[in-house]
């Protein structure tokens, strides 16, 4: 068994996730490795919930604004740096951290992402068409059908994730699920899987408290500057979204923040999906460093 090891930290968004990793890291001495899918975009950083420098207490980050909006980087890129990355951070740390609450890029280092088939360029059009014609929901309904796996785990307000999954499934005949469900890559390091999470409720209300000291921070002045390039997939996401279309006078400020609130309560609930059918996770309470630390030294 290898003596090297990661920790991977995982919990539906607002959990507390950073605090937690960075609590531990400073206790074992080791450098964290960011998960969430948004967290290495630089431009983006209220929205994201990013740790700035004072709140990483001295611990090293990793794929944290280490690329741009502008750079073609998914889910596949990220298992191949990562990898790479973790090769040259255990050549002097036994253990890193892994922290997320991105369930298919922790799913990519830990197991690997397989390359999927290409998409017939005729399929891709009329899935494109269909969301200028009849809206996302047009192709969250289509997925519903198709893969209703996949629609329980995926954001639905993505619409680059929604269209792969259909583009897979109707080139394919299978689902997308089916496909992603691939041969597991051996490491060569040893993983533990730490989940947080609690009550609906508290899960609910630090969600809300999150989204309201974000606007109080400038989330839409952020926006603002980011508004030319919302056609990004990067900015395709919960938090942004909602205050573009207030900036295009769709809603009013109120009405966008509040769904910024319930897509994110929505988001919780799938990631919550997503981590429960991994038996191999440890769940504790957000707050339960002390308990979790002793966890860990039963397994180190």
């Amino acid at each position: 068994m290898s003596d090297k090891t990661l920790i991977v930290l995982i919990g539906p968004t607002a959990i507390g996730k950073t605090t937690a990793s960075i609590q531990i890291a400073k206790i074992l001495s080791c450098p964290i490795i960011s998960a969430d899918s948004r967290q290495f975009f630089k431009e983006m950083s209220i929205g994201t919930a990013k740790p700035n420098k004072e709140e990483m207490h001295g611990v090293t980050h990793f794929m944290i604004d280490s690329h741009s909006i502008f750079d073609d980087i998914n889910v596949g890129k990220f298992e191949t740096e990562v990898i790479a990355l973790l090769e040259t951070l255990h050549q002097t740390n036994k253990t890193v951290i892994l922290v997320g609450g991105s369930g298919l890029y922790i799913d990519a280092v830990c197991k690997g992402f397989d390359e999927l088939p290409e998409a017939n360029i005729n399929i891709r059009n009329q899935i494109t068409l269909l969301l200028e014609e009849k809206g996302i929901e047009s192709l969250q309904l289509l997925l519903k059908e198709l893969d209703p796996a996949y629609y329980l785990k995926v954001d639905l307000l993505n619409p680059q994730r929604i269209s792969r999954a259909l583009e897979v499934c109707l080139s394919t005949g299978k689902t997308y699920s089916e496909l992603r469900e691939g041969n597991i890559k051996k490491r060569n390091f040893k993983i533990i899987k730490i989940g947080l999470n609690t009550s609906r409720e508290l899960v609910y209300n630090r969600i809300n408290r999150r989204v309201d000291e974000m606007m109080e921070a400038g989330l839409l002045e952020e926006v603002k500057m980011l508004q030319p390039h919302k056609h990004l997939n990067a900015l395709q996401t919960v938090g942004y979204s909602e205050l573009f279309d207030y900036l295009e006078n769709k809603v009013d400020l109120k009405t966008a923040v509040e769904s910024i609130k319930q897509n994110s309560r929505k988001f919780a609930k799938r990631q919550l999906t997503w981590f429960r059918r991994d038996e191999g996770i440890k769940w504790f309470e957000p707050n339960a460093i002390p308990e979790i630390l002793h966890f860990l030294k039963t397994q180190l």
